[in-house]
């Protein structure tokens, strides 16, 4: 498997989920919490380390992710502003 990388960012969601966390006025370390309910184990670090574009993110990550915000992975991803 061949991974895909800018040299800038490992991923394309971090901006939005840090912008998305910070609109809920929550800590990564909640975050993280939160999203561990979801049955996929998130930590503070790892929350951390999406948001610097310094990890990978799998897609099902993705889709927990967007449920919990309640918005499209697309709006993750910058396809669109909705």
């Amino acid at each position: 498997m061949k991974i895909y990388w800018n040299g800038e960012s490992k991923n394309i969601i971090g901006k939005r989920l840090k912008q998305l966390r910070q609109q809920q006025n929550i800590s990564q370390r909640i975050l993280a919490a939160r999203l561990t309910l979801s049955g996929i184990e998130f930590s503070d670090l790892t929350i951390l380390r999406i948001e610097r574009g310094e990890r990978f993110v799998p897609d099902y990550e993705i889709a927990v992710i967007a449920d919990y915000f309640k918005v499209s992975a697309d709006y993750l991803l910058g396809r669109t502003e909705q």
